[in-house]
């Protein structure tokens, strides 16, 4: 995935979305989503996703690069199971990332977490497979399902940004709870992600 090129998804979300008397000034203002390019298979994204975690993006793209540099350019689970722990620490990966990159290289060369059979399976699928992996977690696969596979109904409801981006379009002042939250996502069916797509728009806004 890349941090600069951007492609445009879900447009009949958008479109809908446009008429919505909460979601259509900022659906008006913002245009259509546009997220990150894939590039790269399911294991390379999913490797930055993990170096990515709680991390600014400056120092995430910058130890992201480096880990780059120590697999060779490229990121197939072999060159993560060939490269050392002293280059990959080195990279500035903590103990815990390392240790969830190589748990998803051994767990997808094994085949049991079969990443190449993604695009086939259905959304609670994914990320039941996914979150196999040490250092995966429903946020993070279902992160997955928007920017890698870009899935159009995913709704994550455990996803503050969302949750905070939701409460300021209604006029809220705290946060909706996750249970609440889920089920006003079904007047967003099937086009959820758009929706969650906007309330982190909603929030750039509002700053």
């Amino acid at each position: 995935m890349s941090d600069g090129e951007t492609t445009v998804v879900w447009a009949e979300g958008t479109r809908r979305l446009r008429n919505h008397p909460v979601f259509g000034p900022v659906v008006r203002k913002v245009g259509p989503v546009a997220v990150p390019v894939r590039e790269g298979g399911p294991f390379a994204y999913l490797t930055r996703a993990i170096v990515y975690q709680q991390l600014a993006g400056a120092a995430a793209r910058t130890i992201h690069g480096r880990v780059l540099e120590v697999l060779g350019g490229e990121v197939p689970p072999a060159a993560v199971a060939a490269a050392s722990d002293e280059d990959l620490r080195g990279a500035g990966l903590s103990r815990n990332k390392l240790a969830a990159i190589r748990d998803l290289a051994e767990k997808a060369g094994s085949g049991e977490v079969a990443l190449d059979e993604l695009e086939e399976q259905g959304d609670h699928e994914v990320v039941t497979r996914l979150t196999k992996v040490r250092g995966i977690g429903p946020w993070t696969a279902r992160m997955y399902l928007m920017f890698g596979l870009y899935r159009p109904d995913v709704w994550p409801v455990g996803d503050l940004g969302v949750r905070q981006g939701y409460a300021a379009l209604h006029g809220l002042e705290e946060p909706v709870p996750e249970a609440e939250l889920r089920a006003r996502g079904d007047d967003y069916r099937p086009w959820r992600s758009a929706a969650a797509w906007y309330c982190w728009r909603a929030l750039e806004l509002d700053e």
